[in-house]
């Protein structure tokens, strides 16, 4: 893990501080519909303002693609942290938080141009990195703005990658990952990594049919990235592919809809006119097993449509089998998280992640840009 400071090693009293947070919340008719990155990214915040700090934060939203979008202003965020927080929140204003419009809205940020990072470091003495959602990314309010400002790590920037390095560095034993989720191609990276270094992976979710795919199963109408089957049948040949447990059986229903009638069969007979959309119960039970003997959990992506009630089943059943769990427990990604609070569980894992790519990414054990340029500011 790179070397960077912290607030507690820099005066903050007076100075214009720059904060990265991670606001890239859900919206729904111009209204926050999730507000746990809001809530996360707070406490930071509310600690500079007490310390004296004249605050600024900024954040991107969405995928706008360089032009402003009226749908993805941060104003809402904005007025949403206001209801939060006992100090008074502006939106592009000021107030003891000042919220500047989303950063994607410059056609520079992505690409981390510098008169982007120029414009965003002006009239700031520091820069308070605690975005774990973006610092993947090398944008101009990631890495640009840290290359100008004298730079620090946020407290939840530093405790993301505390507990991961639970994960990356000597893990409590047996080590079990579950992923889920409708691609295998958003978790290939990470499961290629992963596989060498873990004791269980667990799939689920729409990404599991492509594994069975791959062993020549018929899996109907389900989901199947037909691209990655030989990858995948590779991965399960090689010298760890029996860490790779499949599910047993899955809750099918006669179309992508929430009204679809959930039929569970085993996964040796899905009918042709049939799509996967849950694991069954017994592929449960052996999860939760599996779950339950472990010290170490990751827990990334859904076991189904968890939104529709009819097939949440798998997803619930998880989520509970990870809140029992005696070890280290750790889930992210924000339909992991939205399916933790869906069933009022997310307070009952050890760490809960603001990250799902910065995540994976660290699994794998790249480098995250965001952070790696901290270094720079280490004396």
């Amino acid at each position: 893990m790179p070397d960077y400071l912290t607030l507690a090693d820099v005066d903050l009293a007076g100075k214009s501080v720059l904060v990265r947070s991670d606001l890239n919340v859900p919206l729904n008719d111009g209204q926050v519909a999730d507000d746990f990155r809001v809530r996360a990214a707070l406490p930071t915040l509310e600690t500079l303002v007490a310390a004296g700090a004249d605050v600024t934060v900024c954040s991107h939203l969405g995928r706008p693609k360089g032009v402003p979008d009226s749908k993805l202003s941060l104003r809402s965020v904005a007025t949403r942290m206001n209801e939060l927080t006992r100090y008074e929140v502006g939106f592009d204003d000021g107030g003891a938080i000042t919220v500047l419009e989303n950063t994607r809205f410059a056609a520079g940020e992505t690409g981390n141009d510098p008169l982007t990072a120029d414009s965003l470091a002006e009239g700031h003495d520091l820069f308070v990195q605690d975005a774990f959602g973006s610092v993947h990314r090398a944008h101009a309010s990631t890495v640009g703005v840290a290359e100008r400002l004298r730079s620090v790590a946020g407290p939840l920037l530093d405790e993301e990658l505390r507990a991961f390095r639970r994960l990356t560095v000597d893990p409590a034993r047996p080590y079990a990952v579950v992923l889920g989720g409708a691609k295998v191609s958003d978790k290939l990276g990470v499961l290629r990594e992963l596989l060498g270094k873990v004791d269980r992976v667990l799939i689920g979710g729409g990404m599991c049919f492509t594994f069975l795919a791959a062993k020549g199963m018929s899996v109907g109408t389900s989901l199947v990235e037909e691209d990655l089957i030989d990858m995948v049948k590779r991965l399960m040949d090689g010298p760890d592919g029996r860490k790779i447990i499949l599910p047993v059986d899955v809750a099918v229903g006669e179309s992508f809809s929430p009204d679809a009638e959930r039929r569970v069969v085993d996964v040796y007979a899905i009918p042709d006119d049939a799509m996967g959309l849950d694991i069954g119960p017994a592929t449960c039970s052996g999860f939760r097993n599996l779950i339950a003997s472990a010290m170490s959990v990751f827990w990334n992506g859904p076991m189904g449509v968890f939104e529709w009630e009819s097939f949440r089943y798998g997803t619930d059943f998880v989520a509970r089998a990870v809140a029992a769990s005696d070890g280290f427990t750790m889930a992210g990604g924000g339909d992991t998280v939205a399916a933790l609070r869906l069933v009022g569980l997310d307070d009952t894992v050890s760490h809960l992640s603001t990250g799902g790519g910065a995540g994976l990414e660290l699994l794998e054990g790249k480098e995250l840009p965001g952070v790696a340029v901290l270094e720079k500011w280490v004396e």
